[in-house]
C-alpha cells in the first residue's frame, strides 16, 4: 500500500495510490495520515478497503509529506563505507545519530531555498524508515514488527555550518527550512521485500552523482532500529533517515560541487518513487 498526502500546504488530504499510480481519496475513512494511523492494526484496516471504491483524484496535485505531524526526524550518519571515505571520516563502529529539526521538512517536490550566505549546500538521497509502533529495547529479530513502512528523504546539508569550526554543528547544518524533502509516498513494509537491497540514486541537472544500493549499508535497517531503541524510545510517526551513499557534492574531486539557485535535484529509490526539487 502506498499512502500519500496531497493538496496545498497546510490543507493536505489523505490518499493512496491505486495499481495505475492514480491517487484515490481516503478522506471518507480517515481525516489524515497521522502517527496514530500507522500501527499494524490500523494499516491492516486501510489495506482491507476496496481501492476501486475510493474517489479518484483528478489532475496532478501537489504531494505533501506522506505522514502528518512527524514527531522526530532522526538521521544516521556515515552509514556507507565509501561515503565515510569520501568525507575523510573513519568507518563508525556503531550507528552515528543526529537529528534534523522538523521545521526543515517539506513535500517531495517542493522548492529547496538556500539560506542567506549559503556557500556549501549539498545533497544526500536516503532511505527512510517510518516507525508504526512505539518501541524501546527491541532486538534485531523483532525490529521489523515496529516499522510502518519506508519513504525517501533528501538530507540537504549546509556543509560550511556542519563541518567548520572547532565544534562541528551537524544539527544546525542539517536543519535550515526546506532542507528535508520527504516522500513522495509512505510504502508499507509488506510492499518492500528487502529494504537492505534497494537501488538508490540522485541527479543534479541531469548528472547522476549518486548511484548505489542499500546493500552497501554498514548498519542495516534492523540494526539501526535495535540500536536506537536501546538509547531512546521510538514513537509512531518517527522517521529515521538511514544515511547516504557516495557521490555527495563535498566529496567530488578535484573540486567539490555545491548547490546553486536554479539547480534541479531528482532522486529516487526502487519501489519508493522519486522526488524532484528546484533550488532557489
Amino acid at each position: 500500500m502506498r499512502l500519500v498526502r496531497y493538496g496545498e500546504l497546510g490543507m493536505e488530504k489523505p490518499g493512496l495510490l491505486d495499481t495505475d499510480g492514480k491517487i484515490r481519496d481516503l478522506s471518507g475513512h480517515i481525516n489524515d495520515i497521522t502517527p496514530d494511523q500507522l500501527s499494524n492494526t490500523r494499516l491492516s484496516s486501510l489495506a482491507a478497503i476496496d481501492v476501486a471504491s475510493l474517489p479518484l483524484v483528478e489532475g496532478d496535485p501537489r504531494l505533501g509529506v506522506p505522514v502528518a505531524a512527524i514527531p522526530n526526524l532522526l538521521c544516521i550518519g556515515l552509514n556507507y563505507a565509501d561515503h565515510a571515505a569520501e568525507t575523510g571520516s573513519p568507518i563508525p563502529d556503531q550507528p552515528v545519530l543526529f537529528m534534523k529539526h522538523t521545521g526543515s521538512i517539506i513535500g517531495p517536490n517542493d522548492d529547496v531555498h538556500l539560506p542567506d550566505g549559503s556557500t556549501k549546500s549539498d545533497w544526500e538521497v536516503e532511505l527512510a524508515i517510518v516507525i508504526g509502533e512505539r518501541c524501546s529495547n527491541v532486538s534485531k529479530a523483532d525490529a521489523m514488527n515496529y516499522i510502518a513502512g519506508y519513504t525517501i528523504v533528501n538530507d540537504v546539508s549546509e556543509r560550511h555550518v556542519q563541518m567548520n569550526g572547532g565544534a562541528r554543528q551537524w544539527v544546525k547544518g542539517k536543519s535550515p527550512e526546506t532542507y528535508a524533502p520527504v516522500g513522495p509516498w509512505l510504502v508499507t513494509k509488506d510492499e518492500i521485500a528487502n529494504p537492505n537491497d534497494l537501488r538508490i540514486w540522485l541527479e543534479v541537472d541531469g548528472h547522476r552523482y549518486q548511484d548505489s544500493s542499500t546493500n552497501q549499508f554498514i548498519f542495516d535497517v534492523e540494526t539501526v532500529i535495535s540500536h536506537l531503541s536501546e538509547h531512546l524510545t521510538l514513537l509512531p510517526g518517527d522517521v529515521i533517515s538511514t544515511g547516504t551513499p557516495p557521490g555527495v557534492g563535498m566529496g567530488i574531486k578535484p573540486e567539490p560541487v555545491f548547490l546553486r539557485a536554479g539547480n534541479v535535484m531528482r532522486l529516487g529509490i526502487d519501489g519508493l518513487g522519486e522526488q524532484r526539487q528546484t533550488v532557489s
